[in-house]
């Protein structure tokens, strides 16, 4: 039985309907906390149950016979250890478990910014545990940086990051490399560092900029100046701390990607992010 996490997030869900492609539904179980959003694969013949990580019980019931699970992270920065700690001590009571894919960050374990910390415990807790793991250590999702395309294109990009480099991808590639490493593109022990081919911040603008026919500028801030540029924003500050931090984090080279393990994983190249900016453009700055 293959058990999908998170499976209510978006890369859950992927997740789930890549896996369907090559796994029978009934082998399949997608958990989240709102089951009625998993309604849908329910009607496909997907096993659904619900999951929530500050609920230990519903977590031994979500886990029941499973062999080969996705642990897709937690989305609350600041809350992740101990409700990671929850789905560590379930995983850990399930007989006969084969294997366990988590998804964490790029270079976890030697990364000092913010939101390592929470996913460099968490490899601690799985190891200490005696889980046969996966580690699937992704870059950032494309989609974030085409969240507000439209102002991006009117007032330009701000960031903090440098000549630092995003090895980012999509959420579906990342979401089919956690479904292949689950159906044996990865065995236990593996660490796996997923990115794409990547850019630096005046790469992408200059690459919306072609894509929208517009020139579109990148102005490089300190990290504080960021911060207050996004709480300016209205950004909560606890948030807009993370996100500057992240920047700083890319500018000291910790959200590249070393290798070709994303590209391994999924039998092809990863998709190109001028490739997806392209898309983007034209499905939100062009009238049909």
């Amino acid at each position: 039985m293959y058990v999908i996490t998170g499976a209510t997030g978006a890369l859950g869900r992927l997740a789930v309907e890549s896996l369907l492609e090559t796994v029978p539904a009934d082998r399949v179980r997608a958990t989240g906390r709102r089951v009625e959003a998993l309604d849908d694969l329910a009607a496909r013949g997907v096993d659904v149950r619900r999951a929530d990580y500050t609920d230990p019980a519903s977590l031994a019931v979500a886990f029941e016979g499973a062999t080969r699970v996705l642990f897709v992270s937690g989305s609350e920065v600041g809350q992740r250890i101990p409700q990671h700690r929850a789905v560590v001590d379930a995983l850990a009571a399930v007989p006969g478990l084969e294997l366990v894919a988590y998804t964490s960050i790029l270079h976890a374990q030697d990364s000092d910014m913010i939101l390592a910390g929470e996913h460099a415990e968490t490899e601690r807790l799985l190891a200490a545990a005696g889980l046969p793991t996966v580690l699937l250590r992704n870059g950032w999702y494309l989609e974030n940086f085409l969240a507000s395309l439209p102002d991006t294109v009117e007032h330009g990009m701000v960031g903090a990051s440098g000549d630092g480099r995003f090895d980012a991808a999509t959420r579906a590639d990342l979401a089919a490399a956690a479904a292949a490493a689950l159906t044996g593109g990865a065995t236990a022990g593996a660490v796996l560092e997923l990115g794409g081919p990547g850019f630096t911040r005046a790469e992408l603008a200059a690459g919306i900029g072609r894509a929208a026919g517009r020139d579109v500028s990148y102005t490089d801030l300190s990290v504080a100046d960021l911060t207050a540029a996004l709480v300016g924003a209205g950004v909560p500050e606890g948030f807009a701390a993370v996100l500057a931090d992240s920047d700083r984090g890319a500018a000291a080279g910790l959200l590249a990607a070393p290798g070709d393990d994303l590209a391994r994983l999924l039998g092809r190249p990863a998709q190109p992010w001028a490739q997806v900016v392209d898309q983007a453009v034209r499905n939100e700055l062009v009238t049909p």
